[in-house]
Order: C-alpha cells, then sequence, then structure tokens
C-alpha cells in the first residue's frame, strides 16, 4: 500500500464507527479512481446543527482529497420521514414545508461543504416518476421478513404499534437512491447502517458493484447523555450565533470535549491522546483548553471573527462578571411586572420548556438579580436592567 493511500486511509478511518466490508472500501481507494461519494438528508426540519456536522465534516474529508461529493436532498422522501427510532407513524410534510426546509438546508451545508464542488441531487426527480409497476419491481428485489428485521420495526411489532405500510418502503427508497447514483460510499450515522446496507443490497440486484457504508457515531448533545436533538433541547444549532454557540460549548462536561474535538475538528485519535496526556500532566488547563475547542469551533463553522468575540463575551461575562455584554432582551410592553419565573424564562427563550425551567429550577440553577431562584412556583419582579441567569451559561440582561 502506497504512502498516499495509507494517509487517505487514516484521515477517513478517523472517528468513523464502521467501514462496511473495510476490504472493498480499500480497494476502492487504491484503485485511484475519483469516488462518487453519497451522503442523504431529508428536510424535515429547517434547522441544522452540530449533530449533523459530524457526517458532513466526513463529506468534506474525501472532498478535500479529491473524490466526487454528491449531497442528496430527499425531498420525495421527506414526504414520508424516515422511520429509524421512530415509535410511531410520523405525520407527513406538505411539499411546500420539504420547498422551504431544503432551501436553508443548503445555506447551511454551505458552512461544511465546498458548494461549488459539491453535486446537489433531488430524489424526487427520479423517485416522483414512479409508475405503480416501478414500485412493484422495486418491492420484489427485498422481501418482507428482510425490511421488518430492522430493529424499530421488530420492537414496534412486538409492542404491537402500528406501522404503515409506505413506512416499509423508506429503506427501498433510500436505497434505490444509491442505484440511481451508482454510488460507490455512502455515509451515515450509525442509526443508519440497515438503510445503507440495503443501498448495497440493491446496487447487487440491479447489477452494480455495491457500495461501501461509513457510520459515523451520533454526537452526544449537551448533557452528554442523549443525542443532540433540537426536540430534547440539547443541541447547539448552526443558525444560532457564534456568541450562543460558544456559551453552549463552554457547558460540556470537560470529558465531552474531547469527543467534540474528535468529531468536530477531525482530530485523530492520536491527537486526542495526546490532549488528554497534556491536561493529566499539567501541561495545559481543562479550562484552558476547553476554551481552545470552543474557539476552532466556531472559528471553523461560523467564522474568525465570530469565535474572537464570543472568546471575548464569554471571558467578560463568566470570569470578570462584566453584565454590560450579557444577552440583552427586550419584553412585551404588557408583560406582566411580577410573573411566575417559568413564564419570564420561556419569554426570555432561556428554555424550551415547562419540564426543562422545572429542572433548572431544582437544580440550583436559576438566579434572577444574583438571588437563586428554587420554587418552582415562584414569582418574580423584574425590571429594566434585571439580569437573569439560567444555567452556567446564558445570562439574560432586560431590556
Amino acid at each position: 500500500m502506497s504512502e498516499n493511500i495509507k494517509k487517505d486511509l487514516e484521515i477517513l478511518k478517523s472517528g468513523t464507527v464502521q467501514i462496511l466490508p473495510e476490504d472493498e472500501f480499500l480497494k476502492k481507494l487504491k484503485s485511484g479512481k475519483k469516488l462518487r461519494i453519497k451522503l442523504g438528508a431529508d428536510p424535515t426540519a429547517p434547522d441544522l446543527h452540530l449533530g449533523h456536522v459530524v457526517v458532513l465534516n466526513k463529506l468534506r474529508q474525501f472532498q478535500d482529497l479529491g473524490h466526487e461529493v454528491i449531497f442528496l436532498i430527499g425531498d420525495f422522501t421527506a414526504l414520508i420521514g424516515d422511520p429509524t427510532g421512530k415509535s410511531k407513524t410520523r405525520p407527513p410534510l406538505s411539499p411546500e414545508e420539504v420547498l422551504k426546509n431544503s432551501k436553508t438546508y443548503l445555506e447551511q451545508v454551505g458552512k461544511i461543504l465546498d458548494i461549488k464542488k459539491t453535486r446537489i441531487v433531488y430524489n424526487s426527480h427520479w423517485l416522483s416518476k414512479f409508475k405503480f409497476d416501478d414500485v412493484l419491481r422495486l418491492a420484489g428485489k427485498v422481501t418482507v421478513a428482510r425490511v421488518i428485521e430492522r430493529e424499530d420495526f421488530a420492537k414496534r411489532l412486538q409492542e404491537k404499534t402500528s406501522i404503515g405500510l409506505h413506512e416499509l418502503f423508506y429503506p427501498l427508497m433510500q436505497g434505490f437512491d444509491s442505484v440511481e447514483l451508482n454510488a460507490d460510499v455512502e455515509l451515515g450515522g450509525t442509526d443508519q447502517t440497515f438503510n445503507l446496507l440495503m443501498g448495497r443490497f440493491l446496487q447487487e440486484q440491479y447489477g452494480q458493484e455495491p457500495q461501501a457504508i461509513l457510520t459515523m457515531p451520533l454526537l452526544e448533545g449537551l448533557d452528554g447523555v442523549k443525542k443532540m436533538s433540537k426536540s430534547l433541547g440539547n443541541y447547539i444549532g448552526l443558525w444560532e450565533t457564534g456568541v450562543q454557540a460558544y456559551g453552549k460549548l463552554m457547558s460540556i462536561s470537560d470529558e465531552l470535549m474531547y469527543r467534540y474535538a474528535l468529531l468536530l475538528l477531525s482530530k485523530t485519535e492520536k491527537e486526542i491522546i495526546k490532549l488528554q496526556q497534556d491536561v493529566k500532566t499539567d501541561v495545559i488547563h481543562p479550562m484552558k483548553l476547553k476554551k481552545e475547542i470552543a474557539h476552532d469551533i466556531i472559528a471553523k463553522y461560523w467564522s474568525a471573527k465570530d469565535a474572537k468575540d464570543a472568546q471575548e463575551n464569554f471571558e467578560a461575562l463568566f470570569q470578570k462578571k462584566d453584565y454590560t455584554q450579557a444577552q440583552e432582551v427586550g419584553l412585551p410592553k404588557d408583560f406582566k411586572k411580577i410573573i411566575w419565573i417559568v413564564d419570564l424564562l420561556k419569554e426570555l427563550k432561556a428554555v424550551n420548556s415547562t419540564s426543562d425551567a422545572k429542572r433548572l429550577i431544582e437544580s440550583g440553577a436559576i438566579f434572577v438579580d444574583d438571588v437563586q431562584i428554587k420554587d418552582f412556583k415562584a414569582e418574580v419582579s423584574w425590571a429594566v436592567g434585571t439580569i437573569v441567569k439560567a444555567g452556567k451559561h446564558k445570562i439574560y440582561k432586560i431590556k
């Protein structure tokens, strides 16, 4: 194996969970040809977060190594919604919602990929042209037993939870996308493994060389436990300001910061081990390292200026206690001067839900003008200039 191939393989393997089959993937790399690398995303929501960046980062590595990157927008499959990990049938989206979400995806993906070198495709271009006999031929390639092997389908059957017949077609449609594009490699999160393997299977059925698949880990959210998700409120959105994103990054655990460095900054396993050793031997303080990692993430996915401003803002607020740098938020003119603490937190957008507020209050993380709020039912008064702290790194100043 040449040194160049070894180097490329080390870069592309770093941070992955599985390469299936690895020998076929290596054979494709050794061929020296420009590989077609596919990543699909259904625009079921308008916003992307750093959890999505993990697999996009890997796609960018392929792009930088000279391969053809194909970003597939599943505008047709989004009408169904990927049932992966879902305990019930997803509500369908309208074509208008899908179109709107697709536009925001491209804007946000441009933060990671070189859009000028990226082939953008929409699976409605071929799936919407299917006639019923085309659907039957595709369905005839796969057995029902194979489809319901999927863990989430099997679980729903066991629990006697309904499964829409259209949901069983989703893996087939994603797999057919690989046939249409004649993909050499497909990327996805570990939760996509079944669908990615379906792509390999269908390519074989249609006489193509099957794609290799690379699965990427699911990035844990700010809580360090569950995967990053808007619905769980543990996310860092690509649409947020650099200041907001930096503050959230500084709230993660010291252990989680290494994982963020690995998956978001494309560090190698060797580099992460070196960072851990530097902290252990007091070469660098963990707070200083965390600030460097947060700065580099903001610089990479926002801008160098955003990173500089965000770090200065954080240091002023949390190290120098200079609340002039706090995020200023205006309240409605008719907003009550004495209000339930939860309603105030929601109006400030400091929490996503009542349960989120309750969790913060009960953990002692809510302060109004440096007074800790311990009672979930408490009513508080506010005025212009009132400082509200929610959690470790959210500080609001009422204007």
